[in-house]
């Protein structure tokens, strides 16, 4: 087993399933003790990781979180900010309520502030520690058929991070920001499969659709372990003089030369 993270304690929002479990994997394979957080327990072993029931709409979560943690380990060197989901429904502006905006930006950018504000005090008592926060590419290329309000609060997070890159760097704590594409996980296919139900069209049709506004010149959904490979090296010494960087994975989706 890779050590390189031998003594660490990271936590990974949304880590039972998805990324967010492909992450906490490798971060446990490397050695780091893993924190995973979902509203609900997992049906398969976390491979050792200390799971933490928690909704994170609810502003409340994140402070129960980081106590339980302090108290559990006495710091936190890793937060990967992975919870996430594109909530509103499509058809564009007229489609969406205050409801469906105030979701999305609850589960999308508040719930990241919240949980950084609660462990940021840990991190920099110790001059020490990584924050990554999983944004995505729709934040860059907004799909307004698909992901409006979603995409403006990952923009949000976007900023965030810069900004809170620029004010920890300073005190020792490195920010960075994954954009995934389209990732084969359990939500990327139940919305392709809403989006067939919907237009009444087969799932391998609604697939291609996606792919083709997308516009993926590898051709295929990223797989969640292929994200987790970045976000592992991020989390390592092997990145300690990277911070304030937004990294796509994307398949070469993006229409311009970018990280």
């Amino acid at each position: 087993m890779d050590t390189i993270l031998k003594g660490q304690v990271a936590l990974v929002t949304g880590g039972t399933k998805g990324i967010g479990k492909a992450i906490a994997d490798q971060l446990s394979s490397r050695g780091a003790e893993v924190v995973v957080t979902a509203r609900t327990a997992p049906a398969e072993d976390t491979n050792g990781q200390y799971f933490i029931a928690a909704d994170l709409t609810q502003p409340a979560s994140a402070e129960a979180i980081a106590r339980e943690i302090l108290e559990k380990y006495g710091r936190i060197d890793i937060i990967v900010n992975n919870a996430g989901a594109n909530l509103g429904p499509g058809g564009g502006f007229n489609a969406l309520s205050d409801e469906h905006w105030y979701n999305d930006w609850q589960l999308n950018f508040m719930s990241v502030v919240r949980i950084n504000k609660a462990l940021l005090p840990s991190m920099i008592s110790q001059k020490s520690g990584v924050i990554i926060n999983i944004s995505t590419g729709a934040a860059k290329q907004p799909i307004w058929e698909m992901t409006m309000s979603y995409s403006s609060a990952k923009a949000a997070l976007n900023a965030y991070s810069k900004a809170l890159a620029s004010e920890l760097g300073p005190k020792g704590i490195r920010v960075n920001v994954v954009s995934p594409g389209v990732v084969k996980t359990p939500l990327m296919l139940d919305f392709i499969e809403n989006i067939a139900k919907s237009s009444n069209i087969t799932f391998d049709n609604a697939f291609q659709a996606v792919m083709d506004k997308v516009g993926v010149p590898i051709g295929r959904m990223a797989e969640p372990e292929e994200v987790a490979s970045l976000v592992a090296f991020l989390a390592s010494p092997q990145a300690k003089y990277i911070t304030g960087t937004n990294y796509s994975v994307d398949g070469g989706a993006s229409p311009t030369v970018s990280h």
